[in-house]
């Protein structure tokens, strides 16, 4: 039974790293500062380094995410429990990825511990303790993120129009082919196809916008890029540093493996799950909540950095998913440039997890007893 646990809590951090990893680098994709590859290959060893940290700085999380608290301490030293936990989570996360929606591990934890916890007993679960600890900080999140990125943009923003930096913006020249209707011989008609020069000169997403100038003799334009792959890297560094403990967590009962050997075959497994199965939620993350520049995706990284972190040391479980999403779409609304059709969508899918989770986790509970 540990051994199908183990194999049950990797499965959940590489679904968490699939769904989880790329949220940190996504507006370095979505505003064409570098390629998938390279905000991929970067959020992977940021993530990873996270992760080692939480062997040293991470145990209120630790301890937390045992299940203590919320449910009775006999249940969290049960492999049958915390098996269909990490099932239920780990089923549903990899469903949301699959379809493209980034949705917070946290939350899918939690549902997973409540949906266990019910089938073990009704009277079992503090949903004092649930509201407190789990709900109240995850429903809090986006919203703080939301306006951290909205005022840390508009502190930026006017940093730039004080020190006097204006936007580049590139001409994008380019060919296209027509298909035209031709007359032949005879009155017979044929399609031909024909080049057409375009023109682009606009500041939307079709055109690269940069930064034209110096501050104190540095290139603005390199500048921002180099804050904004290390706020990037902030971000990773703070998911690692908050999710691979809650994970571990459920390993806290194999009292024959230590929890450090555990916490190091979580973060293997997230890195794996970013690389290989992160493609839809990236493309969610970069390109469909709200178009940026580099400047206003460094502004949302920051918020999220000093959000997660800050949540991180005190041992608060938010979801780097929310603070991230929240994060840009305080950006999108300042601009006015929020996608609000697939942020809905999104919203929607924050509301779903945690009973998907509860209702898979009671399933999976009600399998393992059968067996």
């Amino acid at each position: 039974m540990l051994a199908v646990l183990f194999l049950a809590v990797v499965f959940l951090a590489y679904s968490n790293g699939a769904n989880d990893n790329f949220k940190g680098v996504a507006s370095l994709f979505g505003s064409r500062t570098c390629s998938y590859r390279t905000a991929i290959g970067w959020a992977t060893v940021t993530t990873g380094a996270g992760s080692v940290a939480a062997l040293f700085f991470a145990q209120a999380l630790l301890k937390r995410f045992s299940g203590k608290g919320l449910v009775p301490d006999a249940l969290t030293t049960q492999p049958e429990f915390l098996l269909a936990v990490a099932l239920g989570a780990g089923a549903t996360v990899i469903l949301a990825t699959w379809l493209g929606f980034p949705i917070s591990t946290t939350h899918g934890l939690t549902g997973a511990l409540v949906g266990a916890g019910v089938v073990a007993g009704v009277g079992d679960v503090n949903f004092s303790a649930l509201g407190k600890n789990f709900v109240t900080p995850l429903l809090l999140s986006p919203v703080l993120a939301v306006l951290t990125g909205a005022a840390l943009y508009a502190l930026c923003r006017a940093l730039r129009l004080y020190y006097g930096v204006n936007k580049e913006l590139c001409v994008c020249l380019g060919a296209e082919t027509e298909i035209l209707p031709m007359r032949r011989p005879a009155g017979v008609f044929a399609a031909e196809a024909l080049p057409k020069l375009t023109v682009t000169a606009a500041e939307t997403a079709v055109c690269l916008q940069r930064y034209a100038g110096t501050f104190f003799g540095v290139n603005v334009g390199r500048l921002v890029d180099a804050l904004h792959f290390a706020s990037a890297g902030a971000v990773s560094f703070a998911r690692g540093l908050n999710d691979t403990p809650k994970i571990a967590a459920l390993l806290l009962v194999a009292t024959a493996l230590n929890i450090r050997w555990g916490l190091l075959a979580v973060a293997a497994a997230m890195a794996a799950g970013g690389l290989l199965n992160a493609r839809r939620v990236a493309n969610t993350m970069a390109h469909k909540i709200t178009d940026m520049n580099p400047g206003q995706g460094f502004a949302a990284n920051l918020a999220t950095a000093l959000l997660v972190n800050t949540a991180s040391y005190h041992g608060l479980p938010v979801s780097t998913t929310h603070v991230s999403v929240g994060a840009l779409l305080g950006i999108g609304i300042t601009t006015r440039q929020a996608k609000w059709k697939p942020v809905l969508g999104v919203l929607l899918s924050w509301v779903i997890t945690l009973p998907c989770a509860a209702t898979l986790a009671a399933l999976a509970h009600w399998l393992v007893r059968l067996g």
